[in-house]
């Protein structure tokens, strides 16, 4: 199985306005950032992943993602994240992908070992594998097999869109449930708990302070 990630990128210097009330404006870029760079070394760590596909209408995560040696593509204007997937899915299939792994790149706890599991309950015929975040309601993953299998109905309620898209179309569908993957950061509870988790894990602090 050939399986090709996806990594879609909002322009860091405008992400996470939903911390503004507790972040700085280079605070939340510094934290964009640095989950963007923590989603992309995972990526290259799982063997089950055989390339990945940035995209972003922001230079600056485009020359992230090269830095990785990664694919890139830049998406002009204000494009629809959905109406971006699938094209970007579309490129992954012509580059011989027989599924395809997206991932938002605000995952700072993701670990490999959650990519190689998540796509192993996939294995297996048409499949399509979920997981959510803490409050089932956003998409952490989405795995498909094969590519295009449902259409992308990302925003808020994804999870039960994704689902019923899969249940429309009979593909098989699993749950992925990770406790690391769950984490995403959208308000100031969520980054409350990062900030938890990398003191009790010091080898996860990068450069920058974001308590203050």
């Amino acid at each position: 199985m050939s399986t090709w990630a996806i990594v879609p990128v909002k322009p860091l210097r405008r992400a996470k306005s939903r911390l503004a009330d507790v972040l700085s404006p280079e605070q939340r870029r510094l934290l964009a950032e640095r989950m963007l760079r923590h989603v992309l070394q995972v990526v290259q760590t799982a063997p089950q992943i055989l390339g990945t596909l940035v995209i972003s209408r922001d230079s600056e995560a485009l020359a992230i993602a090269r830095e990785y040696d990664l694919r890139t593509v830049q998406e002009a204007g204000s494009p629809e994240l959905n109406a971006a997937l699938g094209r970007a899915t579309q490129v992954v299939a012509g580059w011989g992908g027989d599924s395809v792994l997206v991932l938002p790149a605000d995952l700072p706890l993701l670990e490999a070992k959650d990519l190689g599991a998540l796509i192993d309950r996939g294995s297996e015929g048409p499949c399509v594998v979920i997981a959510t975040d803490a409050q089932r309601d956003g998409t952490n993953a989405l795995f498909m097999r094969p590519p295009g299998a449902i259409g992308f109905a990302y925003g808020e309620g994804s999870f039960s869109r994704h689902r019923q898209l899969a249940h429309a179309a009979g593909i098989r569908l699993r749950e992925f449930h990770s406790s690391t993957l769950a984490l995403d950061i959208d308000v100031a509870a969520d980054l409350q708990q990062y900030f938890r988790y990398i003191e009790e894990m010091p080898s996860l602090a990068r450069e920058g302070d974001m308590h203050e």
